[in-house]
């Protein structure tokens, strides 16, 4: 079985973002970038499969720049077997990634495509269910735990009333939730192997795929400051200033 591992370049989680000055949007330049953390959930779920047997190759594939290369390497040091870097200098939006993903998926024919539920930039959490809708496949959203048995895959999802099982028939596409797995970090052998994995690169024109944003942000802000808390003497002084100055009583 071959799985299908979309990954995607994006500011580390535990970098603060900033705002550009002319709030354009947010500061990329000489700022940590990172696998998306969904997207490592996804790598390690791949992973974990190959070592119960399950699936023989994992293939990462990402969207973006040279510079992405860096996040492919990343997933090959965590046991991805080989990678392909769509090469775009756009910044690609949710259907134009499905539609560069189909392609990749006709060409590949994985049994599984697995990828984070959202990223952490965006927070979309929209390509997973395009790819599924352009490619015909069955779709387990929001996954909690992935169960392969045969030619068919069980996926636990969380939902308001508790949990939630669908079973898919192979292919599918399949999103990860946080409570998935916890990743694993990858070992400097592991780093070193990677440099000698194959990684493909592949243009937008290759793939037929138009990625021109559809839409355009007209401007980002900071959130507001958050004033400083008073201290109040009493009870009743503080009854007084949530009903005459919060006014929320």
């Amino acid at each position: 079985m071959k799985v299908l591992v979309p990954i995607k370049r994006v500011v580390d989680y535990n970098v603060k973002v900033r705002v550009k000055a002319d709030n354009s949007g947010v500061e990329l330049a000489n700022v940590k970038m990172a696998m998306n953390p969904f997207c490592e959930i996804a790598v390690e779920e791949a992973v974990r499969l190959k070592e119960k047997g399950v699936v023989t190759e994992i293939v990462a594939v990402t969207i973006g720049s040279k510079a992405a290369q860096e996040q492919l390497r990343t997933a090959m040091a965590l046991g991805a077997d080989r990678s392909i870097l769509i090469e775009t200098e756009e910044d690609a939006q949710p259907l134009a990634i499905a539609k560069a993903l189909k392609a990749i998926v006709e060409k590949e024919q994985p049994q599984l495509v697995i990828l984070g539920k959202q990223a952490i930039d965006g927070d979309n959490s929209q390509t997973g269910q395009m790819l599924a809708a352009l490619t015909g496949m069955g779709q387990g959203t929001f996954a909690s735990e992935v169960v392969v048995d045969g030619d068919k895959v069980k996926v636990t999802r969380e939902v308001d009333g508790g949990f939630q099982t669908v079973e898919l028939k192979l292919p599918a596409v399949i999103t990860t939730d946080l409570r998935l797995n916890e990743p694993r970090y990858a070992s400097l052998p592991n780093i070193m192997k990677a440099k000698k994995k194959p990684l493909d690169t592949v243009s937008a024109a290759d793939l037929g795929v138009d990625f021109t944003p559809r839409t355009k942000t007209l401007k980002v802000e900071a959130p507001a400051a958050r004033s400083a808390g008073i201290k109040v003497a009493s009870v009743e002084e503080l009854v007084s200033k949530l009903k005459n100055e919060a006014k929320v009583i």
